[in-house]
């Protein structure tokens, strides 16, 4: 296999993404596993008529942001649900909410605190809440790959596009470069921005999307692609790859979508004949290839609403959405069903659990400001620089 082909899923885990995995401490990262006061316990009965009094009390002050891969037992108290960029600009239209409860995991809440006015405050109900994915990429981390492509001459062709899974530091350096962020939904149009302001993409962090994208929708080939891989001097990389290179992709990936492998497919097609497999686009390359849908969480959602009765479905995302839309869906006939056999929730965005957002209600319910979100002015300029830049996007 080339090396843009090679998924190459063993990446070396940062200090935060160490934490998350509950294998490392770091009293600076830590302070959402134990709450300041009590954390309700899981088993009290009442937790649902708690959350709901806590939310009645502070009313309109409180606007309840439940990302799509929450557990149901959160999703009910969410004002309204979504993909990351989705909620965090419903945020920015509620103005009159002075609390942003971001059920979701870190950086969709910097995503909130920058969209949102300086008034308004984003609070994270467990700051250890975090994303694997984003975590693969560290702004020092970054900062170094800039040097390696421009000692190999070719900073001045590259312009970065970013995927909305970033940390605000990324984000910050993709807007001070020139770049772009992008969403699952718009990543071709960015992509295409992206070669109208120079010849080369340095796409983060998943190499998955930007692979899927480049080759799957443009039209590119698997040897325009190139991994660059942070825990390798120059990246692993030669100077003469980079210059050969169009898309320069990230070593970063999806700890659930990567998960799926073509296996799965010819399981699930072997297992359920005439079933249509659906796959988000952070899936490996092969499982694209073989899927018959693709797209973002949204156009999944879309697609099982517009799809007929007495249809069947194998769902290539995480299994929170996957059973959700099941449920849902049961009446209508519809078969719809986890593309793999092994049961793999997004484990950091599960931290959001309803004794933490009970917890976080009731706090601010009492006045009590916990777990703020809050990114810096200079960097949350330019990360607004860059969303501004997809924002613009035809």
């Amino acid at each position: 296999m080339t090396t843009a082909q090679t998924p190459e899923l063993d990446v070396q885990p940062t200090p935060l993404a160490l934490l998350l995995l509950g294998r490392e401490a770091d009293p600076k990262s830590e302070r959402g596993v134990e709450c300041p006061g009590d954390l309700p316990s899981p088993s009290d009965p009442d937790l649902v008529a708690r959350a709901r009094a806590a939310k009645e009390k502070l009313g309109n002050k409180v606007f309840v942001l439940g990302h799509h891969y929450q557990r149901d037992e959160v999703i009910q108290f969410a004002d309204v649900t979504g993909d990351s960029f989705k909620l965090a600009r419903d945020a920015a239209a509620r103005p009159e909410a002075e609390y942003i409860v971001f059920c979701g995991v870190h950086f969709m809440a910097e995503s909130a605190d920058i969209l949102t006015s300086d008034d308004q405050k984003v609070v994270l109900p467990d700051l250890a809440a975090g994303c694997s994915m984003a975590d693969m990429a560290t702004a020092e981390q970054v900062a170094e790959c800039w040097d390696v492509l421009t000692e190999a001459g070719v900073a001045d062709q590259v312009v970065p596009v970013s995927y909305m899974n970033s940390s605000a530091d990324i984000k910050a350096f993709t807007g001070k470069h020139g770049g772009t962020i992008c969403t699952s939904s718009n990543a071709q149009r960015a992509l295409e921005w992206a070669f109208q302001q120079g010849q080369k993409v340095l796409f983060l962090p998943d190499q998955h999307l930007g692979r899927n994208t480049a080759v799957r929708d443009m039209g590119m080939s698997l040897e325009d692609c190139v991994v660059y891989n942070p825990h390798k001097p120059n990246g692993g990389l030669t100077a003469e790859e980079l210059r050969g290179a169009k898309m320069i992709l990230w070593r970063g990936h999806c700890s659930v979508h990567g998960r799926f492998g073509l296996d799965s497919v010819n399981e699930v097609r072997e297992r359920i004949p005439g079933v249509n497999v659906l796959v988000h686009p952070e899936c490996r390359h092969e499982v694209v290839a073989a899927a018959d849908y693709v797209g973002s969480t949204e156009y999944i959602i879309k697609t099982l609403e517009a799809a007929p009765a007495g249809s069947k479905w194998a769902i290539g995302t995480e299994l929170n959405l996957v059973r959700r839309l099941a449920n849902r869906f049961a009446s209508e006939g519809k078969e719809i069903v986890f593309l793999d056999r092994t049961v793999c929730f997004c484990s950091t965005m599960n931290r959001i659990d309803l004794p933490h957002l009970v917890w976080a209600l009731e706090s601010l319910a009492e006045g009590t400001l916990v777990n703020r979100i809050e990114v810096d002015q200079e960097t949350e300029t330019f990360a607004k620089l860059a969303l501004e830049r997809m924002l613009a996007l035809p």
